[in-house]
């Protein structure tokens, strides 16, 4: 079977010679729910549009696959990107609805890739296309709210919304970029709430970039980590302790964890593992291993990145995380 989503050796320089993203290659299976994590700056977003074929790529050897379909190739976005975006559904912080358009047309935008070129200008549906935007609204709880203009709902309601269009686009893949961030803290659990039930029900893939690392924890079984363009974690949410996010991001760590949560991590934090310990960044000349008996990762260099380092130890049957040497 086909991975969700495969990259290999993507890499983004905007103007003025800043690095966006370097050489980041990672796999998601069907199915899958995936937290992709970094502070502010980390290549989260950028990462995010590449995948949706919204930004090319740096010109160099590198390639983004959707369910086993190219949608970039070597810094070139293919030219049947409209066709492979029908099973994205993209989520964006701000929403992206139309404010002066009622709730259930901004929902049925969802099937414009599919409905004649002038039905779609003029925005007419069919009774069948309404009905799917009312279940589809029912599902995510704001049934009641379809011909309220798009602009009187809250940020968690509009959310919602946004996530009902991505099921009447009938999309397999939702890419979810922060879709949190500006909710207050009972939104934002009802939000996540959703994309667990929609990827568990629906069995979607799920890939969403979280500035908060308490919600990965609890939502997604896998974490991705951003630092300065680089993948430095992926494997297992639960490994990731106050004391390990300090190692890969050093005072940048304070930025994904809220005060309340980074104090209940820390409370319910067990003793320090070999894991913990083998994730230390090197300081200077000084470095750090151990032994891992509980855990057990697959520590892996990036390409092309020569401040990484590799070890080998012995596997588990378990996902398995893969971490990069912070970037300096």
């Amino acid at each position: 079977m086909d991975d969700a989503i495969r990259i290999e050796r993507l890499s983004k320089t905007f103007d003025g010679g800043r690095k966006v993203l370097d050489e980041v290659a990672l796999r998601i299976a069907p199915g899958e729910m995936v937290a992709l994590i970094g502070a502010s700056g980390s290549g989260k977003s950028t990462l995010m549009r590449h995948i949706a074929g919204f930004i090319q790529s740096d010109p160099q050897p590198s390639y983004i696959d959707i369910l086993g379909r190219p949608i970039q190739r070597d810094g070139r976005i293919v030219r049947e990107v409209r066709s492979i975006r029908t099973d994205l559904g993209f989520v964006f912080q701000q929403f992206n609805l139309v404010n002066r358009l009622s709730v259930i047309t901004n929902v049925l935008t969802g099937t414009l890739s599919r409905v004649p070129l002038w039905r779609s200008l003029l925005f007419l549906f069919t009774h069948e296309e309404k009905a799917q935007a009312l279940a589809a609204l029912a599902e995510v709880g704001i049934g009641e709210l379809a011909y309220r203009r798009a602009g009187t709902l809250s940020g968690g309601q509009q959310q919602r919304a946004a996530l009902a269009r991505t099921l009447i686009q009938r999309a397999k893949i939702i890419l979810a970029d922060e879709p949190i961030a500006s909710l207050d803290p009972e939104s934002a659990r009802k939000v996540m709430d959703l994309l667990k039930r929609l990827n568990g029900e629906h069995g979607l893939t799920v890939l969403v970039s979280l500035h908060q690392v308490d919600f990965a924890m609890k939502y997604c079984a896998r974490t991705i980590a951003l630092h300065r363009g680089h993948v430095v974690y992926d494997g297992p949410s639960s490994a990731l302790t106050p004391h390990l996010l300090r190692h890969l991001y050093g005072s940048d760590a304070e930025e994904l964890l809220a005060p309340a949560a980074l104090n209940e991590l820390e409370q319910n934090a067990t003793p320090r593992t070999g894991l913990e310990a083998e994730v230390g960044t090197q300081r200077g000349a000084a470095s750090m291993s151990a032994e891992l008996p509980a855990v057990s990762p697959a520590v892996s260099a990036m390409p092309g990145n020569e401040a990484s380092w590799s070890a080998k130890v012995e596997p588990r049957p378990a996902a398995r995380p893969r971490f990069a040497r912070r970037a300096s």
